[in-house]
Parts: structure tokens; C-alpha cells; sequence
């Protein structure tokens, strides 16, 4: 266990001026809170949080988040508060704290609500101050490397947990050193067998392969060393997981896994990376197509380096990245690296370098956006998780995103207008469809038009949680405003039809707020709203307004809103029904269609309002609609120009004859619909009954088909498939 003058003098080699007093007090407040505590391995608590606190100044971190480091359980663990910190090491040092502790206090329905919303809290938090992000990696580090008391369900939930969030995060802020024993331990918990066995291959190979990296290290300092290039080389094997990543992804054994070994070389200055590339490039084949130049296009996370694989000594394959000293510090300690001390509120980092995490301000604007946080979370994972393309705009700015990214995702980067109306795009000069997968290079320009909008299709290929976050949002609002028209048409019906007037209504003050107060909802908004979303019963609404009498009657509306009998004549006079609904086909949360008679656009139809499921339409005749309750029903009809794609079913009776099968094939394929499933079987009378299902846009298209298979030879009857009728 670390000794607080350890922890001091390991500050006071970076930032000499460290308050040594306020990490003394930190020690043993966190000693004293954590006295009796133990951890599963049967040792004293308060080493935790020392051990945090060493790794933190590994990072170089300043004396506030060294303390915090030193406290980070002890809201969590004891009974001390957030306010008892607050006093006794300040503000500064509290929220630190704050943002790292668990929400250990709120009951959640689920363990995978609680990892949601705690890491939902610890985004907030982090985006406000980084430092709490890096104090949660060592906080994590530490808890993976003594896991092995802990029971077998808890690690592998907290290593897929580590692997799917902590590890891509350390990558994120390009701590490379954290990224990649965060991922050796996961793996080790999560697949034991392949862990150990690939340790094991490793371990014997290990001798012959220490030999090979001082042999090339010292060839390769030589050849740069003659061509006068001052620079620092080594050598190591990549890690456990990255070459079980690899051997997964090429289906390969480890014999045949190459480039198992990457060589570093530092030098002085940028120029000479790429001269010193030159070099090495003369004296080993490079091998076309394993060339990254993140020096000109760094990577998000600040990275930096020149990688290239060569054909090295003994036709060995070896990776060779070249990078400036400052390049290394940052590739090595990531943001932590561009740490600048201030005099005031600890440390931050410059404002060039902030830019460059416009990934966590993002992370923000999602957790605002996303009421649900399982949701947040998997959206997180996708986002972290992923490796990079480099695309560029048509004034030649670089934008990255994940590898599934597609035009949608580059056009709601740009602006959530252009994501919202953009119809295509125009990569590399040539037309691409939406579901164009962007590749590195790739010059994206946006194709948009104002009647375009998002579709909830597009959620099946986006590639970001931006854009995935902006279309949800927008559909959401579709639907709400598509509920509100629905409902006030539902309940205008319903007022309607029991003689009550809607202009009266709506101006009697104390009669809405009756309503209001019954339905428990703050305006009436949120009362249509929950009639179209089938939430609210429309007539249980207007039974408020003239409940039933003691014999069950209906009782007579308040005079102030009956409808007054000359209204009454006009409307039957001029035969307006108001009670019809016009739909335009969408196929949506408010809008059913029902499965037993599939409607089309041209069949007669009827509505049935459904508890809490909108309202659900069916073809008139069908006999589930007339088993609906009466009172329930609703008057519907279609735009004149609905337009949908909805399953069909037609039954077509033919003589039991050579090809005609393959003539009836055809004719649907001449009218440009194609077949999903066909049921075919021969009767004892010479004839086929031949079940055929297929996607139909209205009734028109199906009549044409109809009149077509009705004039092929051999064709007895085409009748569609239910309902049927009463």
C-alpha cells in the first residue's frame, strides 16, 4: 500500500507547487471513513482508493483529483455526504467525487437501468470536467485487476461492462496504456479457455520472439542512425485482445496471424517521420494497403503516428509506426498529456485541444434528448465502439465517423436541417442511395429537397447516435402531432354525436376544467394527445359532461354546451358528415391495420378505437369488425391519393395443366409485383388451388391484377383471401 509521501513526492515531480497538506488530509480522512471496511479478498478497504490515487498521478493528474481519487467511495461506502466533503476539502473536490459516485441510493427496475442511468450521470459530469471520467479509469482499472474474489456472474457482468464502455472510452481519449489492459482483463473473465490457451502460445513463443524485437530494434536504430536521424526505437508484441480480435475477425490460428509485433520509432521532428519512412521503406517491402498516415489526418481521440507494415528480417511481416516524442507522450497518456495547470479550479485543457472532444458535448445533447437510458447507453456503445473513416466535405473539411456511417449520418453532422430533408448524396462525383456506406476519402456532398423527411426506415442502417437521436426525436413529434389531429377529430365525433356543441364547449371555462381535472391532464393538448394514442376514451370523456342518470340513461348536456337545433338542420340538411376520419394511408402508432382482412387504399373501411393502440382499421364486411363493440366504432375513409404497401392474399383457381403456374408467375411479374409466398396443391377434380401473398399499393393496382390472371387460359376463378363476410 502506498505511503501518503509516496503519493506527495509522485505529484510534487510534476507539479512542484502540489498542496501537500490538503493530500495528507484526503489520506487520512479516506483511512479514517473506510476503518473496519474490507474488501472481497479479505484486505483493508482503504487500499482501494490509495492504489486510485497512485494510478492518477501515473496519469499526472493535479492535486484535486489525486484527493478525490483518495475519497471517491466514501459518499458511496459510508455515511458521509456530498456536503460533508464539500466543507472539509471544497467544492472543487466534492463535485469531483460527485461525479464519480454511484447512483447507489435510487431504486431502479432493473441492474441495467441502474448501469444506464449511472453512466448517464457520470456523462453529465464529465463533459462539465474530464477529470471525472479520468479518475473512473483508474477507479475501473483497479477493480479489474482484483476481480478474482468477486463471483462469476459479477465478472463477467463487470468486464462485458469494462469492454463494451470503459475500454472504448480510454480509447476515446487516446490512453492507450489503460485501453489495452481494461481489454486484456475483460477477456480474460469473459472467455477464460481462449484467454489462457493464447497466453499459453504466447509464453512459448516468447523467448525466440524478445530475441527477433532486440535484433530489429537494433538494426533499425542503425540503418536511421547512418542516415543521421536521432531516434529512440523499440519494440513490443501487440496485447492479448487485440490479437484475439484479430484471429476472430480473419478466422485464423495464431500461426497465421501476422504482424504480431510493432517497432516504434521516435524522433525529433515531423519531417523526419516521414524522411525516416523513406528510409525504412528502402530497405523493407512495404505491404500495399497496411500504410496510415494519422500524423496529416489524427485520429479523434488527438493520436498521432505514421504506420506501416513492411516484410521485415526473416520475411517476417512487422509494423512500424513513427511518431515525434510529443506524439508518443500523447499517445501514451492521451488528454492527460495536454493537461495545463491553472491557478484556479485545478487544471483544464487548452481550447484547441477541447475541440477535439466535441464527442463528449455530444454525449450530452443525447442524454437530454433520450428520456429512456438503456436506450442512451446502446447508442453510447455503438458511437465508442467503432472504427473510424475519414470523409470529406466539398470544401475539402475532414469529418469522422464510425465505419457504418452513412450520407444521413455526414448530413446530420453538418446541421439537423440538412439531416431532415437530404434525399441523397453526390460521393466522389456520383449519385449514392442513403444507404451508401461512407469510406475513407469519400468527398460527400448533400443532395436535399424540401418535401423530404425523415423516415423511421432510416433507423435500420444509420450509423451514429446523432442522427439516430435527431430521427427518433422527429418521428416522435410526427406522432404526437399526427395523435393531437386524431384526437380532437375522435372527440369532436363524440360530441357530435350525443347533440353536444364543440364551439360552446371549448369557450365554457368550467366545463373544460371539469374535464381536465376528471382525465388528470394539464391542458387540452394533452387530452387529444392521449385520445389519438387510444389512452383516453372519448366517450368516457363526454360522460363527464352528462353522466347517466340513476336508471343508467344518458343524461342531457349542461345549456351552455347543447348544440342548438338550427345547427342541428344545417348539418343534416347539407349531409356534411363530421364524424369521418380521412387517413392518408400512413401505417403508423396511431393507425392500424388489421391483420384478419388487410384494407387497402380503395376498400371500404371502418375504424375501431382501441385502448391505448389508436385506432385500428378494417374493411367493411369483415366480420371481427362487426364482433367490435358498436360504441367503439369510428367512421373512416381514405385520401384520394393514399398510397401504401400492404399484404395481400389472392386465391387463384386453375385447371391442374402443364406451365400454367409459370403463366401466372408471369403476369404478376408484368404487373410489377413480386410474390413473398406461394401455397399450391392439386384436387381430386382436375383443378389447382394456388394460395399466392404479395404487397399491393390500393385496390386499383389489385383489380388490374385480378382482370389480368382472369384472362390467362386455364385460370377458373381469382378471389381475395378474407374477410369474411357476415
Amino acid at each position: 500500500m502506498l505511503e501518503v509521501h509516496e503519493i506527495i513526492s509522485r505529484v510534487r515531480d510534476y507539479q512542484p507547487e502540489a498542496d501537500a497538506d490538503l493530500i495528507t488530509r484526503a489520506y487520512d480522512y479516506s483511512c479514517k471513513m473506510h476503518e473496519g471496511q474490507r474488501r472481497k479478498s479479505g484486505d483493508p478497504y482503504v487500499i482501494h482508493p490509495i492504489t486510485v490515487a497512485g494510478l492518477i498521478t501515473e496519469l499526472r493528474l493535479d492535486t484535486a483529483s489525486v484527493c478525490a481519487g483518495l475519497l471517491h467511495d466514501v459518499v458511496e461506502d459510508t455515511l458521509t455526504t456530498t456536503q460533508d466533503l464539500q466543507k472539509a476539502f471544497g467544492v472543487e473536490i466534492a463535485e469531483l467525487v460527485d461525479g464519480v459516485t454511484k447512483l447507489s441510493k435510487i431504486n431502479f427496475t432493473s441492474k441495467e437501468d441502474r448501469q444506464a442511468e449511472n453512466f448517464r450521470k457520470m456523462v453529465v459530469a464529465m463533459a462539465r470536467d474530464i477529470r471525472v471520467l479520468l479518475i473512473k479509469l483508474c477507479d475501473r482499472v483497479d477493480n479489474m485487476r482484483t476481480m478474482q474474489h468477486m463471483s462469476r456472474e459479477a465478472q463477467e457482468r463487470i468486464s462485458r461492462e469494462t469492454l463494451e464502455i470503459y475500454a472504448p472510452l480510454s480509447n476515446r481519449l487516446g490512453i492507450q496504456s489503460i485501453k489495452s489492459e481494461l481489454e486484456d482483463l475483460s477477456f480474460r473473465y469473459l472467455d477464460a479457455d481462449a484467454y489462457h490457451a493464447l497466453a499459453a502460445s504466447l509464453t512459448q513463443t516468447k523467448h525466440d520472439r524478445d530475441r527477433y524485437i532486440s535484433e530489429v530494434s537494433k538494426l533499425l536504430a542503425t540503418r536511421l542512425a547512418e542516415q543521421g536521424f536521432a531516434c529512440d526505437v523499440s519494440g513490443r508484441a501487440k496485447h492479448l485482445y487485440s490479437i484475439y480480435r484479430k484471429m476472430k475477425l480473419q478466422e485464423s490460428t495464431l500461426e497465421q496471424v501476422h504482424d504480431l509485433i510493432a517497432f516504434r520509432v521516435v524522433v525529433e521532428t515531423v519531417s523526419d517521420c516521414y524522411a525516416a519512412l523513406g528510409v525504412i521503406h528502402s530497405q523493407w517491402t512495404p505491404v500495399p494497403g497496411r500504410f496510415k498516415d494519422y500524423i496529416a489526418l489524427p485520429k479523434p481521440n488527438m493520436y498521432q503516428s505514421i504506420h506501416t507494415t513492411v516484410i521485415g528480417p526473416g520475411r517476417e511481416r512487422i509494423e512500424i509506426q513513427l511518431r515525434t516524442s510529443d506524439m508518443h507522450r500523447v499517445a501514451e497518456r492521451g488528454i492527460a498529456a495536454h493537461w495545463k495547470y491553472k491557478e484556479r479550479h485545478g487544471g483544464g485543457v487548452s481550447d484547441q485541444d477541447a475541440q477535439r472532444f466535441g464527442w463528449l458535448r455530444q454525449l450530452v445533447e443525447w442524454q437530454k434528448n433520450l428520456t429512456d437510458p438503456a436506450e442512451f447507453l446502446e447508442g453510447v456503445k455503438v458511437d465508442l465502439f467503432q472504427d473510424e473513416v475519414y470523409v470529406f466535405t466539398p470544401k475539402g473539411d475532414v469529418r469522422v465517423f464510425p465505419r457504418s456511417a452513412t450520407p444521413i449520418d455526414f448530413a446530420y453532422a453538418v446541421h439537423s436541417h440538412l439531416g431532415e430533408h437530404i434525399t441523397g448524396a453526390r460521393v466522389n462525383g456520383k449519385i449514392e442511395p442513403l444507404r451508401y456506406k461512407l469510406r475513407n476519402g469519400d468527398i460527400v456532398e448533400i443532395l436535399t429537397s424540401t418535401n423530404q423527411h425523415p423516415s423511421k426506415d432510416w433507423l435500420d442502417f444509420v450509423g451514429t447516435t446523432r442522427a439516430r437521436s435527431k430521427i427518433r426525436g422527429f418521428l416522435r413529434l410526427e406522432q404526437r402531432e399526427k395523435s393531437h389531429r386524431l384526437g380532437q377529430e375522435l372527440f369532436e365525433r363524440e360530441l357530435h354525436r350525443k347533440g353536444i356543441s364543440v364551439q360552446k364547449l371549448f369557450k365554457n371555462d368550467a366545463e373544460l376544467r371539469k374535464i381536465l381535472e376528471e382525465v388528470k391532464v394539464q391542458n387540452l393538448d394533452e387530452l387529444f394527445i392521449g385520445i389519438g394514442y387510444g389512452k383516453i376514451d372519448p366517450d368516457e370523456v363526454v360522460a363527464i359532461l352528462a353522466p347517466p342518470d340513476e336508471d343508467g340513461r344518458a343524461s342531457r348536456p349542461p345549456e351552455s354546451v347543447r348544440e342548438g337545433q338550427l345547427a342541428k338542420l344545417v348539418r343534416k340538411v347539407i349531409k356534411r358528415d363530421e364524424g369521418a376520419i380521412r387517413i392518408n394511408g400512413i401505417d403508423d402508432v396511431l393507425v392500424r391495420y388489421a391483420k384478419c382482412c388487410n384494407p387497402l387504399p380503395g376498400d371500404d373501411i371502418l375504424g375501431f378505437i382501441t385502448r391505448g393502440r389508436g385506432v385500428t382499421i378494417h374493411r367493411r364486411g369483415c366480420t371481427r369488425a362487426f364482433d367490435s363493440d358498436p360504441e367503439r366504432r369510428v367512421e373512416i375513409q381514405w385520401e384520394a391519393n393514399a398510397r401504401i404497401n400492404r399484404p395481400v392474399q389472392l386465391v387463384v383457381t386453375t385447371l391442374n395443366s402443364t406451365g400454367i403456374l409459370a403463366d401466372v408467375g408471369h403476369t404478376f411479374n408484368s404487373q410489377g409485383i413480386n410474390i413473398l409466398e406461394a401455397n399450391c396443391r392439386a384436387t381430386a377434380d382436375g383443378r389447382a388451388i394456388n394460395h399466392f401473398s404479395f404487397v399491393c399499393t390500393d385496390l386499383a393496382q389489385l383489380k388490374v391484377l385480378t382482370k389480368a390472371l382472369l384472362k390467362l387460359k386455364g385460370v377458373v376463378s381469382v378471389e381475395r383471401a378474407g374477410p369474411v363476410q357476415t
